[in-house]
């Protein structure tokens, strides 16, 4: 994607380090960090420097990477799987990419581990990209289709809940590329934006993102989305996912299931985009499986500004001495999602609807 005319992924190599956009400093400042050390790419994740699914597994190949630079023993390797992975305990993608660095480096002999780590980080970080780009290109089908029999209305109106655009993979996004495609297509798409409380990942990197890109938009406060929909204000919403159980149960930022329940009870369409890394299939049930991150009571109890003299500054928002309970996901079940948009294609969020576009996963 484009910022200022300028194309940027959300991490790239260079010169024997790993440099990404620090995402806590949007939208008022754009910033990049350079990334030297597997600690500072461990610190990216849990720090949100980095955030989306996709991007985590990325950084946390890319940090595979740089420890295999400073050590490649096995000892080291291990060392740094075990550091990376307590990072973020719900995005599927960090165990997933972590698994795939460890499988690619484990047989080789350490002299050779190094350059290899480097080139499957970047391989994974290209398959990300087209990944995303052909969730796109599906969900774009859906939006044109969900247009044209609409009678082709002045304007498309879709509602969004957190950042899934390319600021949480590596390019393209996932629920924000077939708004993206729609857009560049001519479809007269506005996106309503939750602000998506508590780090505002909406209102803060979803409408720059969508602003940078042309992309009409409005940001609204978290709990108007049912109120849009009860109105016929919204033709669709799209989400994405942080991980999506083999039955397909969608676990997305603290928030999604209410969303859904609403679209659910209006009749509006809820889609979940996702990239197949994104699905774990060791899981049935997402209320009882998923591991819900709890993170500081800080991002609930603060919230970040610019103040008109162009500083950024943080102020609290609840009463000193009062507690927070900072849950950081949700679980929605997949009776309340109309369809998984994946790279595959379109399908039912169901075992079935699943294993129809990926026959390799149905058990021997």
């Amino acid at each position: 994607m484009k910022i200022d005319g300028k194309p940027y992924r959300t991490i790239w190599p260079v010169d024997g380090a790993v440099e990404i956009i620090d995402q806590t400093r949007l939208p008022h400042v754009f910033a990049t960090v350079r990334l030297t050390t597997m600690e500072e790419a461990a610190t990216a994740i849990a720090d949100m420097w980095v955030r989306g699914a996709p991007l985590i597994g990325a950084t946390a190949a890319y940090g595979m990477a740089l420890a295999m630079a400073a050590g490649a023993s096995d000892a080291a390797l291990d060392a740094a799987h075990d550091r990376l992975y307590a990072t973020r305990p719900t995005a599927v993608n960090l165990r997933w990419a972590l698994a795939d660095m460890v499988e690619t480096l484990r047989p080789l002999p350490p002299p050779e581990r190094a350059a290899r780590a480097w080139s499957r980080a970047a391989e994974i970080a290209d398959a990300d990209v087209a990944t995303n780009h052909a969730i796109g290109v599906h969900g774009l089908a859906l939006f044109r289709a969900l247009w044209e029999g609409k009678g082709r209305p002045e304007r498309l109106d879709i509602l969004t809940h957190c950042n899934a655009g390319w600021l949480a993979t590596v390019d393209w996004g996932t629920a924000l590329a077939p708004i993206y495609m729609a857009h560049d297509a001519g479809i007269p798409v506005h996106v309503w934006v939750d602000e998506t409380r508590p780090r505002n990942q909406g209102a803060s990197l979803t409408a720059w993102e969508l602003g940078r890109h042309g992309v009409p938009h409005t940001v609204i406060a978290d709990n108007a989305g049912g109120h849009l929909m009860q109105h016929g204000l919204v033709d669709a919403c799209i989400v994405g996912t942080d991980r999506t159980t083999a039955t397909g149960d969608v676990c997305n930022k603290i928030g999604t299931y209410l969303k859904a329940l609403a679209a659910f009870d209006t009749g509006v369409p809820f889609y979940v985009a996702l990239p197949s890394p994104t699905i774990d299939w060791t899981i049935a049930d997402g209320l009882a499986e998923i591991p819900i991150e709890q993170r500081s009571a800080a991002e609930q109890s603060h919230v970040s500004g610019l103040t008109a003299d162009g500083r950024v500054e943080t102020v609290r928002l609840v009463p000193e001495g009062s507690a927070c309970a900072n849950y950081a996901f949700d679980v929605t079940p997949a009776r309340l999602v109309t369809a998984l948009v994946t790279e595959r294609g379109a399908c039912d969020a169901s075992r079935a609807g699943l294993l129809a576009l990926f026959p390799e996963r149905s058990p021997a």
